[in-house]
């Protein structure tokens, strides 16, 4: 993140979302606190080393810094605008009558190690595999956590489907997951 965009942030955090120094902890290391934890998956400890703070301020701060994020998420988040039916765009044209979209993902965890292998993904990282449909105002309507990092597209697509709370898709609709046309029964 450039010095620039930074300051920005902080300054949006203390004029929209409340967040204030106390004399301990600096606005600005509150927030790059909270950048490091968030965007390369830090844990207390680094940062209690990298800061020279104890494990309860790192806490502290981290989630005073969250609460203000929270406050002013309408700011920070746009909702996402869906297509019209009638889009004139022709790239859109083959999703006419399309009833939304859905795809994996992968978020890291830690298992035990005689587990590991099971939620290895192909690129070598300890993941869940998890599994989000959303409808076409770009809503999320089902999601499906804890399948092993190593499982297929299509076998959690068929989990999702045959489960006792499942996701419905109306008989004769077909579904592409990820780049695969599945064709359903």
């Amino acid at each position: 993140m450039n010095t620039n965009a930074f300051a920005n942030l902080c300054e949006l955090l203390q004029v929209q979302g409340g967040l204030t120094e106390d004399g301990h902890v600096s606005l600005p290391e509150q927030v790059a606190t909270f950048l490091i934890i968030l965007a390369h998956h830090k844990k207390n400890r680094s940062l209690q080393v990298r800061f020279c703070r104890s494990g309860e301020t790192v806490s502290k701060y981290f989630n005073k810094v969250l609460k203000a994020v929270i406050r002013i998420q309408s700011i920070l988040f746009a909702k996402a605008t869906p297509v019209e039916e009638d889009c004139g765009d022709p790239t859109w044209r083959r999703f006419k009558g399309c009833l939304g979209a859905l795809d994996g993902t992968y978020i890291e965890v830690t298992v035990p190690e005689l587990e590991k292998a099971r939620y290895r993904t192909r690129k070598g990282k300890i993941c869940t595999n998890v599994l989000g449909v959303c409808n076409r105002e770009m809503g999320f309507v089902y999601v499906l956590s804890g399948w092993e990092g190593s499982a297929s597209d299509s076998r959690i697509l068929r989990d999702a489907i045959t489960r006792r709370n499942s996701l419905k898709i109306p008989h004769g609709n077909d579904v592409i997951f990820g780049v695969k046309l599945i064709k359903l029964p």
